[in-house]
């Protein structure tokens, strides 16, 4: 049974830095595409970068792309979402995903695993 378990949220300040990990279990990763999504209250939920993991290859939403970093430490099984200059309107629950055909989609949808989230507060 994959499991993936996301931490390094918390309360930051505006211009400040996190930096969000994804340890998966559970499974083979060598064919999987991991993404970070977000879904701030009220709102719904939106895609942000997405990894292979063999090839490291990426895709990233256009509007975070330079703020925003997906990595990932194939050794340790995690997939990591550096953030960078923090704005208030960042704050939402992130959440990890998995999708074992490893296609980098940019729709929840194509993912399998998720996550239980971890809130990430920006205050002004």
């Amino acid at each position: 049974q994959v499991q993936l378990v996301e931490s390094g949220g918390g309360l930051v300040q505006a211009g400040g830095s996190l930096r969000l990990s994804c340890a998966a279990s559970g499974g083979t990763f060598s064919g999987y595409a991991m993404g970070w999504f977000r879904q701030a209250p009220g709102k719904e939920r939106e895609f942000l970068a997405a990894i292979t993991w063999s090839s490291g290859s990426t895709t990233n939403l256009d509007s975070v792309k330079g703020r925003f970093t997906i990595s990932r430490d194939s050794a340790a099984s995690t997939v990591f979402l550096r953030m960078n200059s923090l704005k208030p309107e960042d704050t939402a629950v992130y959440y990890c995903a998995a999708d074992p055909k490893g296609r980098r989609g940019l729709r929840g949808s194509y993912y399998d695993y998720w996550g239980q989230g971890t809130q990430v507060t920006v205050s002004s």
